[in-house]
């Protein structure tokens, strides 16, 4: 029967008695002094949980989920206690009433040592078996009489931070809310514990009749969901305990000493009471008149448990960087996972944002307000993760980072944000390709040189609104420049060319030109052509260095001349007409007619001349001498041949006798021209 309880006890999914597990109620804070209850060391103690300051240690033992330190006294400059206490209750503050308005906080100066609570802390746990515990514990000042103290624990973040007077809380009662209420005495430790829940909102009652009860932890037996204990009564631990951490008693001061029952601490199985379910994220642990609900409360100390925590990751569907495509759009879509600890069924909205950082890749700011909402999403503890949002459509490059959400809707469940840098990505601009070609050459000098430039691989410009516009974004805008360098140099420009270049503008990929130039000299010109670019989606692009693409040369040659050569000449004669008797003088009636012919046929015939040319008059002296003086007949490359000449000669009177030749003076005339073009001179 002892072996069948035994395996009872330890089976999956049996809830043990609430100090059977690892960690020690015994009544003192360190994991030194071991315990064995139910069969199981317990090697667990609050200095476990916090360091020497108070501090939670990180990371706290397997199992516990939260752990919270509050220190609840003040020290005097010289480092003695001070009696003066900022988080009292109020006069007429209930249990039973809701935190707003029922509760108000006050600064006293007189509370009774032995309600006067210096430190206060709690813990969530969660066993192998996935029972829910929470550990409490409470120092106070002084141990004279009988005591009664409490615990809230809360799932609204109540508060209250007083000025003086008399100060409202704020927060409401949550339905689960719990009241533990305990009674011990200086020598004989825990009497009783009992839970009491809150029923309803803030317009409920807490229960009257308690859902758990214990007794002293060193004595209760196995099966308990709830039970207490101090450093007194039985053994083990019933005499002044060491703190590592600073506390205060009326006896030693401030030290790190606890005097007999001024310590006290309890746990609660929520899981064996059926209390779980819920995020009890505030715990407030105060001292009282009795362990009734309508007692009087004085003194406490209030803690941030965070039983319940959320988290999340996100992972964007860009890392790093990416280039922008020619369309100018880019879609991207974000992956979250929300991890809720402390509660089983929880509830939540999930928001998706992208924030358009800016133009600057090297920023390092983050998406923490503000942005795009891309997706909205309902999750629970049920639903399927990664959540993956809707696609969003970004049309800008720079900077971009994701943030989501997580909004709860369970009470207790805190908000998640993941805004780290891990959901940060840039989107880079895309490089242009400008391919320019010279009209054909050479060109003669006097006519205008050209220029045609190729532009591909821009981007369009971002839409209105860069995320997911409305308006999409028109092509890639700027300007192609172009500049002629020469002639025969890449040093400076064309004599005459704007000094700013020719500018064409743009509108997206295409063949722009062809622009024009007319040199003034002639010679071997250079084109060269630059992109501005349209920033922040397309770079610039300088074309090729003058001088290092052939297809940007063009020649202008001089205005080329020939020279071709026709000879002629004109034929000429002469005749001398003599008296054959001496001393006789011609008469000075003479005609003497000269005349050519083209053929000695013609001549004989005295047919057609090509050249005829009379002289009257002739004679008066004894002997006389005529020349020609053909200037109207030429003979050239294409009239030649033999000419005849046949000269006559007539007296004028009857004493003399006539005369003429017998077409025998001829002359023969080849002529051989040169048609040209010549060669270059000089």
């Amino acid at each position: 029967m002892l072996t069948a309880l035994v395996s009872m006890l330890l089976a999956p999914g049996f809830a043990l008695a609430v100090h059977d597990f690892a960690f020690q109620l015994d009544g003192d804070v360190s994991a030194s002094t071991t315990t064995n209850i139910g069969g199981t060391p317990q090697t667990i103690d609050w200095d476990s949980l916090f360091d020497s300051t108070g501090a939670k240690k990180s990371p706290l033992p397997a199992g516990f989920s939260a752990a919270a330190f509050h220190r609840d006294f003040n020290t005097k400059t010289n480092g003695s206690f001070d009696t003066s206490d900022a988080t009292t209750f109020a006069t007429g503050s209930k249990d039973t009433l809701n935190i707003t308005p029922g509760w108000q906080c006050a600064t006293a100066n007189n509370l009774l040592s032995k309600d006067d609570v210096m430190n206060a802390y709690a813990a969530a746990f969660t066993a192998g078996n996935g029972d829910q515990i929470l550990y409490f514990a409470l120092e106070r000042n002084a141990n004279t009489g009988d005591a009664n103290v409490a615990f809230w624990f809360l799932q609204d973040e109540a508060d209250c931070a007083s000025a003086g007077g008399n100060t409202p809380w704020t927060g409401n009662h949550v339905d689960g809310d719990l009241l533990v209420v305990s009674a011990f005495t200086k020598g004989g430790g825990v009497s009783t514990i009992d839970v009491y829940r809150w029923n309803g909102d803030a317009t409920g009652t807490l229960g009257t009749t308690s859902v758990a009860h214990g007794v002293d932890c060193k004595s209760t037996g196995p099966g308990d969901a709830t039970c207490a204990t101090t450093n007194s009564g039985t053994l083990a631990i019933n005499t002044a305990i060491t703190t590592p951490w600073l506390t205060a008693n009326k006896t030693d001061g401030v030290g790190n000493t606890l005097q007999v029952s001024e310590f006290f601490e309890g746990g609660l199985n929520l899981t064996k009471t059926n209390l779980g379910g819920h995020c009890f994220n505030v715990f407030v642990g105060d001292t009282r008149s009795s362990q009734s609900l309508t007692a009087t409360i004085f003194d406490y100390a209030r803690g941030q448990l965070g039983e319940c925590n959320s988290s999340t990751t996100t992972t964007p569907s860009i890392s790093g960087s990416t280039q922008i495509p020619q369309s100018g759009i880019v879609s991207v879509t974000d992956s979250a996972t929300v991890t809720v600890t402390g509660v089983s069924t929880w509830s939540g909205t999930y928001d998706f944002h992208l924030c358009f950082i800016g133009t600057d890749t090297t920023s390092t700011a983050t998406c923490t307000s503000g942005g795009t909402l891309v997706d909205s999403q309902s999750i629970n503890q049920g639903t399927s993760q990664p959540l993956t949002s809707a696609a969003a459509t970004i049309t800008s490059a720079g900077r971009y980072c994701w943030r989501g959400d997580f909004t709860s809707a369970t009470q207790g469940v805190p908000n998640a944000t993941d805004a780290t840098g891990g959901e940060c990505f840039n989107v880079t601009p895309r490089q242009p390709t400008l391919v320019t070609h010279a009209g054909s050459g050479p060109v003669d000098f006097g006519n205008p040189v050209t220029d045609t430039a190729d532009l591909g691989n821009t981007a369009n410009q971002p839409g209105t609104p860069v995320i997911n516009p409305t308006t999409a974004g028109a092509p890639a805008d700027g300007t192609i420049t172009f500049f002629l360098y020469g002639p025969d140099q890449c040093t400076t420009l064309a004599a005459g060319f704007p000094s700013a270049g020719i500018a064409v503008s743009v509108s997206g990929d295409a063949t722009y030109g062809p622009v024009s130039y007319t040199p003034t000299a002639p010679g071997q010109y250079t084109w060269i052509a630059n992109y501005s670019g349209n920033l922040p989606n397309t770079l610039a692009k300088t074309g090729a260095a003058c001088g290092t693409d052939p297809n940007e040369a063009v020649t202008v040659r001089q205005i080329p001349t020939s020279i071709s050569t026709a000879q002629k000449t004109y034929p000429q004669d002469s005749a001398t007409i003599t008296s054959s008797v001496s001393g006789d003088n011609l008469p000075s009636t003479g005609t003497v007619t000269f005349s050519l012919y083209s053929s000695l046929a013609n001549c004989q015939a005295r047919g057609a001349t090509a050249y005829t040319q009379t002289f009257n008059n002739v004679g008066g002296t004894h002997s006389v001498t005529l020349n020609t003086t053909n200037s109207s007949f030429a003979v050239n490359a294409s009239t030649n041949g033999t000419y005849y000449w046949r000269v006559t000669y007539a007296t004028g009177d009857t004493a003399h006798t006539g005369r003429q030749s017998d077409c025998t003076e001829n002359v023969v005339l080849t002529f051989t021209d040169d048609s040209g073009p010549g060669t270059i001179f000089p």
